[in-house]
């Protein structure tokens, strides 16, 4: 079934990972360091971390002292940014059912299409710089 709001476990990883990495943005991030904090599979969030350094959003450096550091500052990289990078582009739903469009027109008027682009727009007004410090790192190494 589709929705108007669909936000995968890697997206949510990817978010939360780089608002740890933009609390603290010259300290690399260590995937053993962030998966204690966020709690998830250490397998899981490497993939993820992996993906956004392909994308661009992060550069990795390994090594005991390595780990994962923003490649642009935290104000030039938006929740939409990694969004996309993880689940492709934000296009604007139109049906609550996955139906390309209804014959007869949508009960619902253009509400999904508005509810879509809302999301969109906000994701791509926060920058991590606005959310840095709202999680903090764990101490351990």
């Amino acid at each position: 079934m589709s929705g108007i709001i669909k936000i995968s476990e890697a997206a949510n990883l990817g978010m939360h990972a780089l608002m740890l990495m933009a609390s603290e943005p010259l300290r690399p991030l260590a995937v053993k360091q962030a998966i204690q904090t966020l709690e998830v599979s250490e397998n899981h969030l490497a993939k993820v971390l992996q993906r956004l350094v392909h994308a661009g959003l992060v550069t990795s450096t390994r090594g005991p002292k390595g780990g994962f550091l923003l490649s642009r500052a935290p104000d030039q990289i938006t929740l939409l940014d990694v969004f996309e990078a993880l689940e492709g582009p934000l296009t604007d739903h139109t049906c609550l059912l996955g139906k390309p469009v209804c014959s007869e027109g949508c009960m619902l008027g253009n509400y999904v299409t508005k509810a879509t682009r809302k999301f969109r727009k906000q994701l791509e007004r926060t920058r991590l710089s606005d959310l840095a410090g709202a999680i903090e790192r764990s101490d351990a190494p």
